[in-house]
């Protein structure tokens, strides 16, 4: 499916010299503000599992009555317990994982604009698989096309998400929501916090809507839930 025939279409500016580099980054930087704000909800000792999960959000496809698969117990953190690749067969997407941190200002790293293909894992969070919500993150776009997350709005429940770990094991997780969050209305911890306390599971984030030329952002994000189901140990030898 493309992203135009999703309820929630991905206009995409024109790529002028510089003009979707520009795009990209503003809409990054309300993304990045959101995890500033929930690491400082954090620090401020929030709990980020209470708020209401309904509001200025759409669901996408969000089947009435569906049986998901049983969540599987978190796994430990350790040092090898790092992303390295996340497979989403429904998006024939399978990607690289790079770790990203936080930039001079204080605000998190946006994967490279040179890598469109790459996908960025917040290390300050959960690593996925590991109790409360890993945060991966992907353009859209960027000045070259397409990038890593163009599709992702069409993912729907119960589809899922492969992440190889650096120990050689992989962690399955189920879609069980997509949701779609205004820029203007964007609650960290409606997106960042764990719809499950204890539960491991992962957010797929990227941006979407329409592209507001006048802000040169675009209007919203797409934000998929998941939650891990499965756990393929690393193969012998």
């Amino acid at each position: 499916m493309r992203a135009d025939d999703h309820p929630v279409a991905d206009h995409r500016p024109p790529h002028g010299p510089g003009h979707g580099r520009m795009a990209t980054g503003v809409a990054w930087a309300a993304l990045l503000l959101g995890l500033w704000l929930w690491g400082r909800d954090l620090t401020d000792g929030g709990d980020l599992a209470e708020g209401p999960t309904t509001g200025d959000v759409a669901a996408v496809g969000r089947p009435l009555e569906q049986d998901l698969p049983a969540a599987h117990a978190p796994l430990a953190t350790s040092p090898e317990g790092r992303p390295t690749e996340v497979q989403i067969g429904a998006l024939d997407v399978r990607a690289g994982v790079v770790k990203t941190g936080l930039d001079a200002t204080g605000a998190v790293d946006a994967p490279p604009y040179r890598s469109p293909g790459a996908v960025g894992w917040y290390a300050k969070g959960p690593q996925p698989g590991t109790a409360g919500a890993a945060v991966l993150v992907g353009h859209v776009d960027t000045a070259d096309g397409d990038a890593v997350f163009h599709r992702l709005g069409s993912v729907k429940p119960g589809q899922p998400v492969d992440v190889r770990r650096a120990d050689g094991s992989t962690a399955r997780f189920t879609i069980e929501d997509v949701k779609i969050y205004d820029r203007e209305r964007f609650v960290p911890r409606k997106v960042y916090g764990a719809q499950v306390p204890g539960r491991a599971e992962l957010r797929l984030i990227t941006c979407t809507g329409t592209f507001d030329r006048e802000r040169d952002a675009y209007t919203a994000n797409v934000v998929v839930y998941a939650y891990l189901s499965k756990v393929t140990p690393a193969p012998e030898g």
